[in-house]
Protein backbone atom coordinates (compact mmCIF):
# COMPACT_ATOMS: atom_id res chain seq x y z
CA UNK A 1 0.00 0.00 0.00
CA UNK A 2 1.65 3.18 -1.18
CA UNK A 3 0.80 6.71 -0.09
CA UNK A 4 -1.70 8.56 -2.28
CA UNK A 5 -2.97 12.08 -2.88
CA UNK A 6 -6.48 13.12 -1.92
CA UNK A 7 -8.44 16.36 -1.69
CA UNK A 8 -10.43 17.27 1.41
CA UNK A 9 -12.18 20.64 1.69
CA UNK A 10 -10.15 21.92 -1.29
CA UNK A 11 -6.86 21.07 0.47
CA UNK A 12 -4.55 18.46 -1.00
CA UNK A 13 -3.20 15.77 1.32
CA UNK A 14 -0.60 13.11 0.65
CA UNK A 15 0.20 10.14 2.83
CA UNK A 16 -1.69 7.90 5.20
CA UNK A 17 -4.70 7.97 7.55
CA UNK A 18 -4.97 6.68 11.10
CA UNK A 19 -8.22 4.78 11.83
CA UNK A 20 -8.82 3.99 15.49
CA UNK A 21 -11.20 2.12 17.78
CA UNK A 22 -11.56 4.18 20.98
CA UNK A 23 -12.93 2.70 24.18
CA UNK A 24 -15.86 4.82 25.34
CA UNK A 25 -15.37 5.01 29.11
CA UNK A 26 -11.65 5.83 29.39
CA UNK A 27 -11.07 7.08 25.83
CA UNK A 28 -8.14 4.74 25.17
CA UNK A 29 -7.23 3.50 21.71
CA UNK A 30 -7.95 -0.24 21.56
CA UNK A 31 -7.14 -0.98 17.93
CA UNK A 32 -5.89 0.92 14.90
CA UNK A 33 -5.13 0.50 11.24
CA UNK A 34 -3.46 2.64 8.60
CA UNK A 35 -4.67 3.30 5.05
CA UNK A 36 -3.47 5.61 2.33
CA UNK A 37 -4.98 9.10 2.34
CA UNK A 38 -7.21 8.41 -0.65
CA UNK A 39 -8.83 5.26 0.78
CA UNK A 40 -12.50 5.38 1.72
CA UNK A 41 -12.83 5.51 5.52
CA UNK A 42 -15.48 2.78 5.57
CA UNK A 43 -12.93 0.28 4.18
CA UNK A 44 -11.10 0.34 7.51
CA UNK A 45 -14.17 -0.25 9.67
CA UNK A 46 -13.97 -4.04 9.73
CA UNK A 47 -10.28 -3.96 10.72
CA UNK A 48 -10.78 -1.77 13.79
CA UNK A 49 -14.00 -3.39 15.03
CA UNK A 50 -13.88 -5.66 18.04
CA UNK A 51 -16.29 -8.36 19.13
CA UNK A 52 -19.53 -7.49 20.89
CA UNK A 53 -17.93 -8.50 24.20
CA UNK A 54 -15.84 -5.30 24.04
CA UNK A 55 -18.96 -3.15 23.68
CA UNK A 56 -22.19 -3.45 21.76
CA UNK A 57 -22.45 0.02 20.23
CA UNK A 58 -20.43 1.48 17.35
CA UNK A 59 -20.23 5.25 17.03
CA UNK A 60 -18.84 6.89 13.92
CA UNK A 61 -19.16 9.81 11.54
CA UNK A 62 -21.70 9.81 8.75
CA UNK A 63 -18.98 8.82 6.27
CA UNK A 64 -19.40 5.25 7.58
CA UNK A 65 -23.17 5.27 6.92
CA UNK A 66 -24.01 2.98 4.01
CA UNK A 67 -25.52 -0.46 3.44
CA UNK A 68 -22.20 -2.34 3.59
CA UNK A 69 -21.04 -1.10 7.04
CA UNK A 70 -24.56 -1.47 8.45
CA UNK A 71 -24.69 -5.09 7.22
CA UNK A 72 -21.24 -5.74 8.73
CA UNK A 73 -22.37 -4.46 12.12
CA UNK A 74 -25.52 -6.56 11.96
CA UNK A 75 -23.50 -9.72 11.14
CA UNK A 76 -21.24 -9.07 14.14
CA UNK A 77 -24.23 -8.37 16.44
CA UNK A 78 -23.15 -4.77 17.02
CA UNK A 79 -25.54 -1.85 17.40
CA UNK A 80 -25.07 1.04 14.97
CA UNK A 81 -24.91 4.55 16.41
CA UNK A 82 -23.46 5.95 13.19
CA UNK A 83 -24.41 9.52 12.31
CA UNK A 84 -27.10 9.78 9.65
CA UNK A 85 -26.47 11.85 6.55
CA UNK A 86 -28.66 13.77 4.18
CA UNK A 87 -28.56 13.53 0.43
CA UNK A 88 -29.13 16.03 -2.35
CA UNK A 89 -32.84 16.73 -2.51
CA UNK A 90 -33.46 14.73 0.69
CA UNK A 91 -32.14 16.61 3.74
CA UNK A 92 -32.30 15.16 7.24
CA UNK A 93 -35.61 15.41 9.06
CA UNK A 94 -35.72 17.24 12.39
CA UNK A 95 -35.86 13.97 14.39
CA UNK A 96 -32.75 12.73 12.50
CA UNK A 97 -30.91 15.97 13.29
CA UNK A 98 -31.84 15.61 16.96
CA UNK A 99 -30.60 12.00 16.96
CA UNK A 100 -27.33 13.11 15.36
CA UNK A 101 -26.86 15.77 18.08
CA UNK A 102 -27.34 13.13 20.79
CA UNK A 103 -24.90 10.78 19.06
CA UNK A 104 -22.37 13.57 18.57
CA UNK A 105 -22.03 14.04 22.34
CA UNK A 106 -20.42 10.62 22.55
CA UNK A 107 -18.60 10.45 19.22
CA UNK A 108 -16.85 13.76 19.88
CA UNK A 109 -14.49 11.79 22.15
CA UNK A 110 -12.92 10.26 19.07
CA UNK A 111 -12.18 13.70 17.67
CA UNK A 112 -10.57 14.63 21.00
CA UNK A 113 -8.11 11.75 20.51
CA UNK A 114 -7.00 13.17 17.17
CA UNK A 115 -7.00 16.70 18.58
CA UNK A 116 -4.67 15.61 21.38
CA UNK A 117 -2.35 13.93 18.90
CA UNK A 118 -2.20 17.11 16.82
CA UNK A 119 -1.56 19.48 19.74
CA UNK A 120 0.47 17.39 22.20
CA UNK A 121 2.18 14.62 20.27
CA UNK A 122 3.73 16.58 17.45
CA UNK A 123 0.99 17.22 14.94
CA UNK A 124 -0.70 15.15 12.32
CA UNK A 125 2.18 15.02 9.88
CA UNK A 126 4.62 12.18 9.88
CA UNK A 127 7.87 12.36 8.03
CA UNK A 128 8.68 8.88 6.82
CA UNK A 129 9.25 7.08 3.57
CA UNK A 130 7.36 3.83 3.09
CA UNK A 131 4.25 2.29 4.53
CA UNK A 132 6.05 0.21 7.18
CA UNK A 133 7.70 3.25 8.72
CA UNK A 134 4.46 5.23 8.49
CA UNK A 135 2.55 2.37 10.18
CA UNK A 136 5.15 2.24 12.97
CA UNK A 137 5.18 6.01 13.47
CA UNK A 138 1.37 6.18 13.63
CA UNK A 139 1.34 3.22 16.03
CA UNK A 140 3.88 4.95 18.28
CA UNK A 141 1.77 8.13 18.26
CA UNK A 142 -1.27 6.04 19.30
CA UNK A 143 0.77 4.38 22.04
CA UNK A 144 2.04 7.76 23.27
CA UNK A 145 -1.55 9.00 23.40
CA UNK A 146 -2.57 5.97 25.48
CA UNK A 147 0.36 6.49 27.89
CA UNK A 148 -0.59 10.14 28.36
CA UNK A 149 -4.25 9.24 28.80
CA UNK A 150 -3.46 6.58 31.44
CA UNK A 151 -1.25 9.09 33.24
CA UNK A 152 -4.15 11.55 33.27
CA UNK A 153 -6.64 8.91 34.45
CA UNK A 154 -4.42 7.71 37.30
CA UNK A 155 -3.41 11.15 38.58
CA UNK A 156 -4.98 11.87 41.98
CA UNK A 157 -4.48 15.63 41.87
CA UNK A 158 -3.77 18.22 39.17
CA UNK A 159 -0.32 18.87 40.70
CA UNK A 160 0.81 15.32 39.86
CA UNK A 161 0.36 16.02 36.15
CA UNK A 162 3.37 18.36 35.98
Amino acid sequence: MAAHWTVKHRDQHYGYKNHVNVEKQHELIRRYTVTNAAADDSQALETVLQSASAGRGVRADSVYRSQEPEALLKRQHLRSHIQEKGYRGKPLASHQKARNRRRARTSVRLEQVFGHQVTAIGGKRIRTIGVIRAWDKIGLNNLAYNFQRVRFLTATSPHQMA
